[in-house]
């Protein structure tokens, strides 16, 4: 089947092919304008950059169909692609066929956060939940989108109809951040309300208990979920590359404190260090997908993680 949402031949009078990675970078879709318009030229740009390193040989393949395999029943042999092709392949029904992916986005105030030169982490969320959801709908997949701080502000469950998209980007193109961050209790209410399994991609800077955290994470996979969790920091959040003395706020707290930046660098790189090792490991532990990624991360590095695992899944 062709991708649905656009004519792949036409794809390259729309995107250069050397000029496609502009699209992928945040500083620059954030200058387009609407999400609907952010996903579509970033996931044409990914689709064009499957083709180049360093993704040469992924093959992108949406079919409705399935090899025959012994036990199957005939009826269901398409004889139309038997004639061309002197295989055999059954027709696949959409509950059989369709993914169903949850999107859980952090809407906390912390995740309004962005260093000078940067966009907000929430921006760069916004955007990549917006690709995810397009690359799905493109494939007739089911996504829903979950948006929480304190507690879940919006369940959209998902869906496979185009329409749909515009639902899940209009609440997107709405939606601000908010109150303070209680990560694990907002997962694990997600994963309540989950009634069948399918793939949950967690959007968030994480910066909350990580032990309630990780035992969320393993909610989600112990109701038989698999999860990608994709870490957003911004880049002084990693480095702490303030430079002189400065004055931090907290964005959900308001509390302020005076550090002398300079001399506590390399204890606190230490320390957050430990604090991304600690998750990396705990998701590898638990069968977890894990991706760190920094508001000036190019898109194609989650999408393309996106992609490998559905083709692990289907």
């Amino acid at each position: 089947m062709a991708f649905s949402l656009f004519n792949l031949d036409k794809l390259n009078h729309l995107i250069m092919p050397e000029t496609y990675r502009k699209y992928l970078d945040p500083k620059v879709v954030s200058k387009l304008g609407n999400l609907e318009l952010i996903a579509r030229l970033v996931v044409e740009g990914f689709i064009v950059g499957l083709h180049k390193s360093p993704y040469h040989g992924f093959s992108v393949e949406f079919s409705e169909h399935r090899q025959y395999a012994p036990g199957d029943e005939t009826r269901y042999i398409d004889w139309k692609v038997y004639g061309r092709t002197d295989r055999y392949f059954i027709k696949q029904f959409e509950e059989e066929t369709n993914l169903r992916a949850y999107i859980i986005l952090d809407a906390s105030r912390s995740m309004a956060y962005s260093s000078s030169g940067n966009i907000a982490k929430f921006e760069y969320a916004c955007y990549l939940a917006s690709a995810l959801s397009y690359l799905m709908m493109m494939q007739r997949d089911a996504v829903g989108l979950v948006v929480y701080d304190e507690g879940i502000r919006k369940f959209l469950p998902p869906r496979s109809i185009r329409s749909y998209l515009d639902v899940i980007l209009s609440e997107l193109e709405r939606t601000e951040p908010g109150n303070r961050t209680n990560t694990a209790k907002s997962l694990h209410l997600v994963a309540e309300r989950i009634k069948r399994r399918g793939l949950v991609i967690v959007l968030s800077d994480l910066l909350d208990d990580q032990d309630e955290v990780i035992s969320a994470f393993k909610h989600f996979k112990h109701k038989k979920n698999e999860v990608i969790v994709f870490q957003i920091l911004d880049p002084m959040e990693r480095n702490f590359n303030f430079g002189a003395d400065a004055v931090f706020r907290d964005m959900e707290t308001f509390e302020k404190i005076m550090t002398q930046s300079l001399y506590i660098q390399k204890d606190y790189q230490r320390v957050f260090d430990e604090f991304i090792k600690r998750y990396r490991l705990e998701c590898l532990v638990n069968g977890i997908d894990y991706e760190i990624m920094d508001t000036s991360t190019p898109f194609d590095v989650a999408l393309f993680r996106y992609l490998s695992k559905r083709r692990e899944l289907m």
